[in-house]
């Protein structure tokens, strides 16, 4: 299970630098003002399908990580840290206060914050909600076991837990707040439908721009938005720079954990590293070269989180739930203290919450045919043959995986 939450992040890292150079090109690109004037359906397809541009802003995204990692904890990952996160909140915060004061901002904060009965009647606000949830606050990921290496032993464990739940959130509201108003804003200039008609707003082109998917949206929609508005060129520069820092700080984290696997297997860091640096680099081009390829792993290690997270509560279950809240959220050294609610959270809600949300994707996701067609790039199929050969690997090694590591820690 252990080595399932590691590869199946592992595996996520090897796009997720690709996303890394995709928002670091952007980011140049706006700098030198190579994204005005143009057309950004076409710049983005052009810059995908070139081949040698996304191979070599994944490569750049990997080098600049790993650079950072090789410092160290203490003189790498913090001090990035110390940087990229103050700095994110500052570009967030402007960001927000620039899209609110656009004209119809309203329409955007009455779109986001408003409340919609029959919205709760629609499975697919509650399945993308739920994913958002978990995928946002790194559920079933491991990168909090990897940093809790390095913690003092007396640490909150329960109130950094809370801490990384509500600083997740509050950014996500953050860049909400920048993004939501500024599409309701003005995508009457891109849409066919005038924004406000009579009186009354008019959602359709907003939420089509909405509709555009993640890369559409953040790629396509955002920057041909900020080009409508005065200094178009710095509004597109912070955005992508925002985007480039988010992007950075979880993929150094990711790369932590892959290195720091390897390092329970005995390697040094200094080998650990480059190790990792490289197959990074070599597994992840085919994500880089076909957006295909990209959207297929995105789709198998996203679901494969859900696996995962299904193995933490499996092992907390396994322990005794009650036995595991006491133990590890109730020490005496934690000054918040949780309550018996959390065993029917841990115990029930979150494994029937798995089952829903996996259930709930393949059905939204795969048709009754092409589900069974592992060529498929969303198809059940082809996420069943990638775990399926990697949990056949795994319990294969299980007992040297075991051995080594349990070898590793007597003498650590």
């Amino acid at each position: 299970m252990g080595g399932f939450v590691s590869l199946c992040t592992m595996g996520i890292m090897f796009y997720y630098s690709v996303v890394t150079g995709w928002a670091l090109k952007y980011f140049l690109s706006a700098v030198t003002g190579a994204l005005n004037g143009v057309d950004h359906n076409v710049y983005w397809d052009t810059f995908t399908s070139s081949g040698i541009q996304p191979v070599m802003f994944h490569l750049v995204s990997i080098a600049i990580a790993s650079f950072i990692i090789y410092q160290g904890i203490l003189n790498g990952i913090e001090r990035a840290n110390r940087i990229l996160l103050p700095s994110l909140l500052v570009l967030l915060i402007v960001g927000a206060v620039r899209s609110l004061t656009l004209a119809n901002a309203g329409a955007g904060l009455d779109y986001f914050f408003g409340f919609k009965p029959e919205a709760l009647y629609n499975y697919k606000m509650w399945l993308e909600t739920l994913s958002q949830s978990a995928w946002s606050t790194g559920a079933g990921w491991g990168l909090v076991l990897t940093y809790a290496v390095y913690m003092r032993e007396k640490e909150d464990i329960t109130l950094n837990s809370f801490l990384t739940g509500f600083g997740n959130n509050s950014a996500s509201l953050l860049a909400g707040l920048v993004i939501i108003p500024a599409v309701f804003s003005l995508s009457a200039t891109i849409g066919s439908a005038d924004l406000i008609a009579n009186g009354t707003v008019d959602f359709k082109a907003a939420e089509a721009a909405l509709a555009a998917g993640n890369e559409g949206l953040g790629f396509i929609v955002i920057p041909q938005l900020f080009s409508k508005l005065p200094a178009a060129t710095l509004l597109t520069s912070f955005f992508f720079l925002a985007l480039f820092f988010a992007a950075l700080s979880s993929l150094i984290a990711m790369m932590e954990l892959s290195t720091r696997m390897l390092m329970d297997f005995g390697f040094e860091r200094r080998k650990a590293l480059p190790a990792i640096a490289l197959l990074c680099g070599v597994l992840g081009i085919p994500s880089a070269y076909s957006m295909t390829f990209f959207k297929n792993q995105d789709w198998v290690w996203g679901l494969g989180l859900i696996i995962s997270g299904s193995f933490f509560a499996f092992a907390a279950i396994k322990t005794g739930v009650n036995q595991f809240r006491e133990t590890y959220l109730n020490r005496p050294e934690n000054n918040v203290k949780v309550g018996r609610w959390f065993n029917i959270v841990l115990g029930v809600m979150i494994p029937i919450e798995a089952a829903v949300l996996m259930i709930g994707w393949v059905y939204r996701e795969c048709d009754m045919v092409a589900c069974w067609y592992p060529t498929r790039p969303f198809s059940l199929a082809t996420c069943v043959a990638q775990w399926g050969m990697l949990i056949i690997i795994l319990l294969m090694l299980n007992s040297w995986i075991y051995s080594r590591v349990s070898a590793e820690g007597s003498r650590g």
